[in-house]
């Protein structure tokens, strides 16, 4: 059976950058389409549905952290990957734009051999992900539909809160630590600080309506049902 290349949409303000990731990414077998700001990425989303933004930030009349949140607010698009290009270096933007819902994060200049490497991996992760459903009493949570359900009822997340509490689940009482946590969601190549952790774990539990998530007081969290 003939498998459907992967769909990119390419988002940036700045014509020779959107040029540089096209030419690269189509070499490596991804189907590309470009938007040149916010609102017309919105548009190309919903006609093209990528299974990837690469989203620059900082962009006129609406950034890329705005389309990010408008993006994560959609269930339908709660799980199509985004990573966000940026010129800025601080640790603030970086954190501000992977809790809003950015999988990935690449400052600019951009290396191309970097950039193709990135988006590689993040597909990659996104493969072994997809596997057999956890069923841990009045709980299953199923890797493929991204849903989990409890006490029969479905409960969609967004697929970092997803992939947080599937690696917790995936080994009830054992201890994660942080930095393992923030390695195996986000990957070595992202800088991300334990708060962004504390966030999504406080989210999870307001979603699910239960305290299954214990904090381990200076070493990390493990999952309890």
């Amino acid at each position: 059976m003939e498998v459907k290349p992967k769909k990119v949409l390419i988002v940036d303000d700045e014509p020779d950058i959107v040029e540089i990731i096209s030419y690269n990414l189509a070499k490596e077998g991804y189907e590309i389409t470009s938007a040149k700001n916010g609102h017309e990425a919105l548009d190309k989303t919903n006609s093209f549905r990528p299974d990837l933004l690469i989203l620059d930030i900082m962009m006129p009349k609406m950034t890329g952290i705005e389309v990010c949140k408008t993006l994560r607010s959609n269930p339908v698009f709660n799980h199509t990957l985004i990573i966000l290009l940026t010129a800025l270096s601080d640790d603030s933007s970086q954190i501000n734009g992977l809790e809003t819902g950015a999988d990935d994060y690449i400052n600019k200049p951009i290396s191309p051999k970097v950039l193709v490497s990135r988006v590689n991996a993040i597909f990659r992760r996104l493969n072994n992900e997809e596997g057999k459903a956890l069923t841990l009493g009045a709980m299953v949570i199923d890797p493929v539909r991204f849903v989990v359900t409890l006490n029969g009822k479905d409960i969609v997340l967004p697929k970092k809160e997803f992939e947080l509490l599937f690696l917790l689940a995936s080994k009830p009482g054992r201890v994660f630590l942080r930095n393992e946590i923030l390695n195996q969601v986000w990957g070595t190549d992202v800088i991300v600080g334990d708060r962004t952790i504390d966030v999504h774990i406080r989210k999870i539990r307001s979603k699910l309506g239960i305290d299954c998530v214990t904090t381990v007081k200076g070493v990390g969290y493990k999952f309890e049902m």
